[in-house]
């Protein structure tokens, strides 16, 4: 069914609002701290976007076409009323949850989305690093649903795209952190940069678009500490500006694994398990760095604790430091 009435293309529209927020928080930046802004990184970015709105030009005509088949088959037909629109849109941020965990936890997508975690700064010229290669990796499968619920393939683009708008903002270290109503519901500066840091704490953790609430309801979600600030970037990174390794350098690291592993299920396990995993084991994933760093955290908290003695001199000898032996054995 055609809509009645004409869906603008909201992120063309929104395009000139994200280059004023950047100058913006340039200038902020520059105030507070010039380290906030690198200018071969920033360009990379630009280039990224650029790119991804090409590779977005290219694609979306199949990706509609595709959508358009499956909604002949859809269970219900769904009208324009405003209320459909909202419905579709909390559907539409729970599939998109749905896409960014599994972009983090099966290596071929993370081809794809790494693009996006490859800067090591935090600041809304981050936001524009999208995926050249989303057609690819086949991350619209899981918008399809959506389609074959009934929801017309115009609405389900539309939502879509105010769903990425939201997601520009918080892209900043300038923020802080919003009321605690606020924070409680939806996604923020405070969750996302958590989102983007590789602190062991906080790797894979808060995969929200805009309602932070998914994460809280399936055990994803991690609250910003100001004990410990987020450090960008991916585990290992570029060291490289280059545009064209950012875009396609997991891609090409795939290529080489499945060519070289033993047999069709360590290929299958270098396409399909979690970035980083290998067949030896000789490689670490998130889960195992965040294993590790769990296990020193419980040595150097038991440690810091005081034991029971008998003797006078251990009972008045101060708490062992965080740098004794058997601490820094731990490291």
């Amino acid at each position: 069914m055609a809509a009645p009435f004409h869906l603008p293309d909201v992120v063309t529209y929104a395009v000139p609002g994200f280059v004023l927020l950047v100058l913006a928080e340039m200038i902020v930046a520059w105030a507070r701290d010039k380290t906030r802004y690198e200018p071969k990184d920033t360009l990379t970015s630009l280039a990224l976007g650029t790119g991804s709105t090409v590779a977005g030009v290219l694609t979306v005509g199949a990706v509609y076409a595709l959508a358009t088949w499956l909604y002949q088959f859809r269970l219900f037909t769904i009208g324009w009323q405003w209320y459909w629109f909202v419905i579709c849109f909390v559907i539409d941020d729970f599939a998109y949850y749905l896409f960014h965990r599994s972009a983090h936890r099966v290596r071929w997508f993370w081809a794809s989305h790494v693009i996006h975690h490859s800067s090591q700064h935090y600041n809304l010229s981050t936001a524009l690093r999208q995926t050249w290669t989303g057609f690819v990796s086949i991350a619209f499968i899981f918008r399809l649903p959506l389609f074959l619920i009934g929801f017309p393939p115009a609405m389900v683009i539309f939502v879509g795209g105010v769903n990425l708008i939201y997601q520009f903002w918080i892209h900043t270290e300038v923020i802080g952190r919003m009321p605690r109503w606020f924070e409680a519901v939806m996604n923020t500066p405070s969750h996302h940069r958590v989102h983007h840091a590789t602190n062991p704490r906080y790797l894979d953790r808060n995969y929200a678009g805009v309602f932070i609430v998914w994460d809280k309801w399936l055990g994803t979600f991690e609250p910003e500490r100001d004990d410990e600030a987020p450090r960008y970037g991916i585990v290992k990174n570029l060291g490289s500006f280059n545009v064209l390794w950012a875009a396609f350098h997991e891609w090409a690291g795939i290529a080489k694994d499945v060519w070289r592993a033993p047999g069709l299920k360590a290929k299958w396990g270098y396409v399909a398990k979690p970035p980083g995993w290998s067949h030896d084991g000789s490689r670490e994933t998130s889960e195992s760095i965040k294993t590790l760093w769990e296990q020193r955290e419980r040595e150097k908290s038991e440690w810091s604790k005081r034991t029971s003695s008998s003797s006078a001199g251990d009972r008045a000898a101060p708490p062992r430091p965080a740098g004794s032996a058997r601490t820094a054995a731990t490291r």
